[in-house]
């Protein structure tokens, strides 16, 4: 039934349905991303490592890349193949694929221009596997985009305090990262960042809260009661909410895949 309600709306409402469904978070990582996804008619290809139900690869796809979206969940898929049917998306492919097993598929060894791994890494007990299998899915020259909770965020809900898990069961194996520990990720998989920042801010957060305690008390009718209150955070967080006390939920990464291997390169010399 509630996989019904959302096919409806983005039936009627398209792109902009499917960053709707849960909470303002997803619409503040949407607005993170594109910033970093320019308009292509070069047909780049893309890679969405755990897409969950394919928005964000849904929305890279109308700019104009080549996407496979990647998620372990055969349901998820499902649902991201229906609406990117019904919003009329093409070149895009949402097959089963365990983000933890992504070294296993050899086809996409230094295939694509962009990888893209949102709200994933703090699932994964090995991330230090995780990035280099991502690394590995990169072109010479490509780009990782990844969000992940900021280590020292304000828990909106009480879960965000934890207890974390200490085995891989689909929730959270750690609280977040830190700009050290995303950079400690980066160098391992010989990729080289460009840029550590935030999303996510005071009015994002405070959105959210409001918005997942009428959701689990009063089902649909409370999340089309806090629906209004998504039209704040577009409109504050970007230069009031950051200015707030509160730190952003979620740290973002741009990282880079070097053309040149610098060990290999005839001008590198080693000690100077």
């Amino acid at each position: 039934m509630e996989d019904d309600r959302k096919s409806t709306l983005v039936k009627y409402f398209g792109f902009p349905a499917t960053l709707v469904h849960g909470d303002t978070l997803e619409f503040d990582r949407w607005s993170w991303l594109k910033q970093y996804l320019p308009t292509t008619r070069n047909g780049e290809r893309l890679l969405d490592v755990g897409c969950g139900s394919g928005a964000f690869a849904i929305g890279a796809a109308l700019r104009g890349y080549t996407v496979v979206g990647l998620s372990w969940d055969e349901r998820n898929q499902t649902v991201a193949e229906s609406r990117a049917r019904l919003i009329g998306v093409k070149d895009i492919a949402f097959p089963v694929q365990d983000a933890r097993k992504l070294d296993e598929r050899t086809d996409f060894r230094g295939s694509f221009d962009v990888v893209i791994c949102l709200e994933v890494t703090e699932h994964i007990l090995d991330d230090f596997k995780l990035f280099r299998d991502l690394a590995g899915c990169l072109k010479p020259g490509g780009r990782l985009l990844v969000t992940t909770p900021n280590r020292d965020y304000k828990a909106i809900s009480p879960t965000d305090d934890g207890p974390f898990e200490t085995v891989e069961t689909g929730w959270h194996v750690r609280r977040g990262y830190t700009k050290t520990m995303l950079t400690e990720l980066c160098q391992q998989a010989a990729l080289e960042v460009e840029t550590i920042g935030y999303c996510s801010f005071f009015f994002s957060q405070t959105a959210t809260k409001a918005f997942r305690t009428l959701r689990d008390r009063f089902g649909v009718a409370g999340w089309a009661a806090a629906f209004p209150l998504r039209l704040v955070p577009p409109l504050l967080d970007g230069w009031a909410g950051k200015r707030l006390s509160r730190p952003g939920f979620s740290i973002t990464l741009v990282a880079y895949k070097p053309r040149l291997n610098r060990s290999r390169h005839p001008g590198h010399e080693d000690g100077g």
